[in-house]
């Protein structure tokens, strides 16, 4: 079982020891969110054992190996960046609910991801409700 953190928050554990961290979702942006399957079910990044698992919607399902992140770190998200689906076609992509809450994490080399098209990055950004705790278990787990 987990310890509450600092702000008395608990990340979902299964009996299987998988940890899911919700995506943070504005309450102004969820009902767009909701048109692409952005629902509080399908908004998360998972950490099993040897993998992170991002999910936002339909559009976004992926597996990371651990051993393929080099770190993470908060970081902000200005609102010229924009919500939803991002890319900026240079690296980073974006899976931002709200503007508040958001890790980057990195990974130790460039890749290939289909989001409707193939875009290269070495940076995925995520809203997340406690990002605290994710990275605290990111840390851990790696």
């Amino acid at each position: 079982m987990m310890a509450l953190n600092q702000r008395g928050m608990m990340p979902q554990t299964t009996a299987s020891g998988v940890m899911r961290f919700s995506i943070r979702r504005s309450l102004w942006w969820r009902p767009l969110l909701v048109l692409f399957g952005g629902t509080a079910g399908r908004s998360y990044l998972e950490l099993t054992g040897d993998a992170l698992v991002a999910r936002f919607g339909w559009l976004f399902h992926h597996r990371f190996p651990l051993g393929d992140i080099e770190g993470a770190a908060k970081r902000s998200w200005p609102l010229l960046y924009g919500i939803g689906w991002r890319s900026n076609l240079l690296g980073i992509i974006g899976l931002i609910g709200s503007h508040a809450g958001v890790v980057e994490i990195r990974f130790r080399r460039r890749r290939w991801l289909w989001m409707l098209l193939p875009l290269p990055f070495d940076r995925l950004a995520v809203s997340l409700k406690d990002p605290e705790a994710f990275l605290e278990a990111l840390e851990k787990a790696a």
